[in-house]
């Protein structure tokens, strides 16, 4: 059974603490959501669990080993999304997809590209250039990664942003079947959402 665990964990910016001692522990099936107001260190945490940015004191553990140690077994099981689309305007939404699904190690061929784009809502738009797409869609098209990523451990940072609400059920939808099929969720978000899942659990950062 998978484990995600946090021990002691502190982030340090600048000449500014943002917060410290932070610890946690999340399994199969878990949802955890990190909660705080602007500049508490929610992003800045989040990288820290991707491996983008290090802690400065404290550690991270996948299956308790430190994750840094592990390199490609725990990158190969973590799916991260940002904040930000990281939509190319120039290609497709097809393209997009299909290249940043490659990127991140999981190649797929057109037609699995169509289906995912279709599922989240995107249906007709595929074969347009993302500069023509609204925000909302071209969040759709980031957040299609997950309907191909095969992964267990999702890391996304306000992945309801941009979304109207048929978008934000549909994405519930989501990340309730990927729970509960044994995958496990850390997210942060300033809207409210209704999953169920086997562990709850909230992080508050000051």
């Amino acid at each position: 059974m998978p484990t995600l665990q946090g021990h002691n964990l502190t982030c340090v910016r600048g000449d500014r603490r943002l917060f410290r001692d932070i610890s946690f522990s999340l399994e199969s099936g878990g949802l955890m959501q990190v909660q705080g107001p602007n500049g508490s260190g929610k992003t800045s945490l989040l990288r820290m669990l991707c491996g983008l940015a290090l802690p400065a004191q404290g550690e991270i553990h996948w299956n308790g080993a430190e994750i840094r140690s592990l390199g490609g077994d725990y990158y190969g099981a973590m799916t991260y999304l940002g904040h930000l689309s990281g939509v190319k305007d120039d290609l497709t939404a097809i393209e997009n997809l299909r290249i940043s699904s490659a990127l991140a190690g999981a190649e797929i061929d057109e037609h699995k590209a169509h289906e995912a784009l279709q599922h989240m809502g995107l249906g007709g738009r595929e074969l347009l250039p993302a500069k023509v797409l609204s925000q909302g869609q071209r969040r759709r098209v980031t957040l299609a990664r997950l309907m191909v990523c095969n992964t267990v451990l999702w890391i996304l940072d306000e992945p309801l942003t941009a979304l109207d609400t048929a978008a934000v059920k549909l994405m519930q939808g989501l990340m309730e079947r990927h729970l509960e099929h044994g995958g496990m969720i850390v997210m942060t978000t300033h809207q409210e959402i209704d999953i169920t899942a086997s562990a709850t659990q909230r992080l508050q950062l000051a």
